[in-house]
This record gives structure tokens, C-alpha cells and sequence, in this order.
């Protein structure tokens, strides 16, 4: 008798562990820069039903997914995803950024203490993790499988790569100048033979030598405005703004860094990474991996050319069949239902400032160089001397050596910055460092900016601008701000024990990390305050 309860209660034990320990052979965390969630909505009817369109079919979709922080940069929003949680914590307070403890600009993932690997410049590979402060959910996937996983990062930018993929990733590799993915000594001595052949067949230069042309008629492209607008950049000093662009003079003439703001990023990528997980067998066995993929292109293309151009249009739908490709890869090498993926978004993006003023809304463009210069000669004519030592990302930085030098109150000098800067047309308020670490929830944008400021290294004054306004120029446009143009992104779970569903409640991005957790059965990352998506979780 005793011997059948002993042998029963083994079978329920393991039982217990074995459903404890089920995890996806692979984790996939792809995130699209600069994507709104309306351009799953814009250009639905011109996608194909195996890219964007299957995730959301077969998906869940959290159709009202947000940033809750300021700055939206693309280094802060990989970090958050990845971490689970907001600037405060984490510390990567922008791409790069002016740091009060160092006194001195600096990069996002700066390293001088590591150089480059592959063929790279120096500055390219000088790359590493070091300044992210938290944990990551690949960090926490290395420890739970005893750094028997594997976690890779790829991205055409370096920052792209290397914050998802954390500190103690296999490996980050990120797109040179030279046309090469290089890595830093961080991740290892050498590149892989692997990423050394990919390089040497220089993949980039079939996409450059056809050129860029509409992938679809043009009549497709009515959710667009009409090519060669006023409100579109000029890429690499074509004489127009209009298709076709002949990428191969362009090449000829700046190099292969041109693919980044072309769709062929993309395609560039997600050839690489089949290679990733070809060579590195990811998703081989029952120990857990995971990949994430960074696609740069969307936004440089963005930034150049602005949301209303076919050009941006033309590299979504490109986007969405690249996608259907690499999910029918996954299918093929890793197989349905093994893998576990997640799409959405490192910020979103703004309306181009001149198309909404033409519209007759009473809004414009700053000069992030012209509020620097009104800062300095209201100084001068305040306090007889320049007191301002950076002003960048919306914040101020006060020289407080000069100020005590002069026997000036410190609080004087910021109530009277805030004094001049609430005068100023764009801005809606000004808040000094106290309002930001003593704010209460009652004010609704203050906790988008205390969410986003690093009492070490932002200002001593934050500026809130208002709604529609950019620091960016007339074409093209740009993002960082609070307003929903900027938070607003998709968020898509699919594969493995995601049951088809959608939610319209508002969620937050720094969710996601921590769902993941709880979804493979990993300790959350150490940052995060652990608010789960639990519509994706089993019951």
C-alpha cells in the first residue's frame, strides 16, 4: 500500500514538474521601428494573408497598446520592452543623451572598454550593454535554462541589437557601414564562420542593383499621398522624391549603408536572421531559445519621408510579405506551434508637421538649435552670463558651478528658465526636478516624464510641449513626445498557446516582458513591476 502512494504521488510530482517546466522551443521578439498601430488598419486591404494579416487572425491583438513614458526613442523603447519597465529604472534615458553625473554627452550602449569584431570601425563595435541598468526577459530566459538557451539580437542598428538581446547574450550583431554585421568582444573573440560567409557574399547588393520601384501597381498606393510631395526628404540627394530610385548610382556613390533606408533593410535582415537560426540551431531542442529582430528600415524611411508617403507605404507591404516569408521559415524549421512570437513596436511616429499647418492646424516645427540659442541669450540678459550648459531631449541642464560662482539661488534660476519657457508658443508647461520626484498620479503627463527621467543623468528642468508641435524639420517626420501619435503601437502574440482573440483596453508597453515571464515560466526581469497581459496567459 505504501509503495503504490509513494509511486502515485511521484507521477503527480512529475507531472506537476513537467507541465511546470513546458516551455516554446523558441521565443521570437520582433520589433518594427517607428510603427503605428494604424498602419495595420491603413494598409489592410494591400496586405497579403500570411504576413500581418495572419498574426492578427491567428493571434492576439492588443489593439490599444502604449508607451507610458517620455522620451519615445528607440533606444529607451527596446529597453522597456525587453526590461519591462520604464526609463526611471532601466536608465537608458534616450539614444544618446547629455548625462549630469558624467557631465558629457554619451551613446546608448557606448562601451570604450570593448572593440569591434568583423569588419567594422572601431567606433561601430565599441558597443555592449553596460549602460542598461535592469535585467532583461533574454537575461532571465539565459539563467532559467542554466545558460543552456541561447539568445541572439539582430538589428540593422547597434542599439536595435544589443539592448533586447541583454547582458548575457550569445550574441548581438548589428549592420556596418562596410556592408558587414559585426559584433563587439563583449559576445566573443571572433564572429562566427557563419556571419563571416554571410559578409563575404555581400547579400545586400542584389537589392541595391534591381533598384527600388512600386512592389505593387500604383493604384494600390490611394491610402498615400500623391508621390513627390512637399512634405517628403530627399533620399541620398535623388533630384526628386519619386519613384523609381536607382539605388545602385546611389550605392556606387555613398556605399552599402544605403540599404537601411530602403525596404531591402528589412529583407537584408530577415536573411539573416533564417541564418542565425540555421547555423545556431535555435529552436532545436526542448532547452528554450530566443531571437530577437529589431527591422531599422521602417524608420529610417519615416524619418527621410514622412507617414504619408508611398514610399513608407511601398516598404510596409514589402515588410508584410518579408514576414510571411520568415513565419513560413519558422513553420518549416522550427514548427507551428513550437515557437512563441510577439510583434510590436519600439515608438510610434507624428503626422509631418507643414502637412497638419497646411491642413489649417495652428501648429509648427521648432529648431531644437533655436531653443538652445533663446535659452543662452535670455541668460544673458537675465543673468549676465550664459548659466546653460545642454539643453537636449526636452531637457534643460543648468552649469551650477557658474551659478554658485555667482552667488545665485539655484531656485531663482530655474523658476525663472520655467518663467521664459512657458511664454514660448510650443510649450505647454516646464517642470523643474522636484515637481518630476515628488509628482503625485494626479497629473496625467507628469507621470509620462517621471517615468522617463533618471534623477542621475536627466536636467534640471523638462519641457512638456504641446500637442502636434516637433523638434524636427519641415520634411519627413520625427517622435518622443507623450501625445497617443507617439505611444501608440502594435502589440500581437502568436504560436505557441496563443489562443485568436483581440482587446481594445488600453495596456501598457512594459507588460510585455513580464508576460512572457509568466507565459514560459521564468523569473521576471528585476526591474519590472509585473502588470501582465493576462489575456494571452492560460487559464
Amino acid at each position: 500500500m505504501k509503495k503504490s502512494i509513494a509511486l502515485v504521488t511521484f507521477l503527480l510530482v512529475t507531472a506537476f514538474n513537467v507541465k511546470a517546466q513546458e516551455r516554446p522551443k523558441l521565443v521570437v521578439g520582433i520589433v518594427v521601428d517607428q510603427m503605428k498601430m494604424e498602419y495595420l488598419y491603413r494598409f489592410s486591404d494591400d496586405f497579403s494573408p500570411n504576413g500581418f494579416k495572419r498574426l492578427m487572425a491567428d493571434g492576439y491583438v492588443f489593439q490599444n497598446m502604449h508607451y507610458n513614458y517620455m522620451p519615445t526613442y528607440t533606444a529607451p523603447g527596446h529597453a522597456s520592452i525587453y526590461t519591462g519597465t520604464t526609463p526611471a529604472t532601466h536608465g537608458i534615458v534616450g539614444n544618446e543623451w547629455f548625462s549630469r553625473k558624467l557631465g558629457k554627452d554619451m551613446y546608448c550602449t557606448d562601451d570604450a572598454a570593448v572593440t569591434t569584431i568583423g569588419d567594422g570601425t572601431a567606433e561601430e563595435g565599441a558597443m555592449s550593454p553596460k549602460n542598461l541598468l535592469s535585467t532583461t526577459i533574454t537575461d532571465e530566459v539565459r539563467m532559467a535554462t542554466n545558460f543552456k538557451g541561447k539568445v541572439i539580437g539582430i538589428s540593422i542598428k547597434d542599439r536595435g541589437a544589443i539592448l533586447p538581446a541583454g547582458h548575457f547574450a550569445n550574441w548581438a550583431f548589428w549592420f556596418s557601414k562596410t556592408g558587414s554585421f559585426i559584433s563587439s568582444s563583449f559576445y566573443g573573440a571572433e564572429l562566427p564562420k557563419w556571419v563571416t560567409k554571410f559578409n563575404s557574399q555581400k547579400n545586400y547588393l542584389p537589392y541595391l542593383k534591381k533598384g527600388w520601384d512600386l512592389y505593387k501597381p500604383e493604384s494600390t498606393y490611394n491610402e498615400s499621398l500623391a508621390d513627390n510631395n512637399p512634405y517628403e526628404g530627399k533620399l541620398y540627394k535623388s533630384e526628386t522624391p519619386t519613384m523609381p530610385y536607382d539605388l545602385k548610382d546611389m550605392y556606387e556613390k555613398n556605399g552599402p549603408s544605403i540599404i537601411k533606408s530602403t525596404p531591402f533593410g528589412n529583407d537584408l535582415l530577415a536573411d539573416f536572421a533564417k541564418e542565425a537560426i540555421a547555423n545556431e540551431d535555435l529552436g532545436k531542442d526542448n532547452i528554450t531559445d530566443f531571437l530577437t529582430v529589431s527591422f531599422s528600415s521602417t524608420d529610417y524611411v519615416g524619418h527621410l519621408l514622412g507617414p504619408r508617403s508611398k514610399e513608407l507605404q511601398d516598404t510596409y507591404l514589402r515588410l508584410d510579405q518579408t514576414l510571411a516569408d520568415f513565419l513560413a521559415y519558422l513553420d518549416k524549421t522550427v514548427g507551428k506551434g513550437n515557437y512563441l512570437l510577439f510583434l510590436t513596436a519600439d515608438h510610434a511616429g507624428a503626422e509631418n508637421v507643414s502637412y497638419l499647418k497646411d491642413n489649417k492646424y495652428n501648429v509648427s516645427y521648432i529648431s531644437p538649435k533655436d531653443i538652445r540659442n533663446g535659452l543662452k541669450e535670455f541668460s544673458m540678459q537675465k543673468f549676465g552670463t550664459d548659466l546653460l550648459l545642454d539643453y537636449s531631449n526636452f531637457n534643460v541642464f543648468f552649469n551650477k558651478e557658474m551659478i554658485k560662482s555667482k552667488g545665485l539661488d539655484l531656485a531663482i534660476v530655474k523658476k525663472e528658465f520655467q518663467n521664459y519657457l512657458m511664454k514660448l508658443d510650443f510649450v505647454k508647461r516646464v517642470y523643474s526636478e522636484e515637481e518630476i520626484l515628488n509628482s503625485s498620479s494626479a497629473d496625467y503627463y507628469l507621470n509620462f516624464i517621471r517615468k522617463g527621467y533618471d534623477g542621475t543623468q536627466n536636467g534640471d528642468l523638462v519641457v512638456l510641449e504641446k500637442p502636434g508641435y516637433s523638434e524636427h524639420g519641415a520634411l519627413g517626420t520625427s517622435h518622443g513626445t507623450v501625445y497617443s501619435y507617439d505611444t501608440h503601437v502594435p502589440a500581437i502574440f502568436y504560436g505557441w498557446h496563443i489562443k485568436a482573440g483581440e482587446s481594445y483596453n488600453k495596456k501598457e508597453i512594459t507588460e510585455i516582458a513580464p508576460t512572457i515571464a509568466q507565459k514560459i515560466k521564468v523569473t521576471f526581469p528585476n526591474g519590472t513591476a509585473a502588470n501582465v497581459l493576462e489575456e494571452v496567459l492560460d487559464k
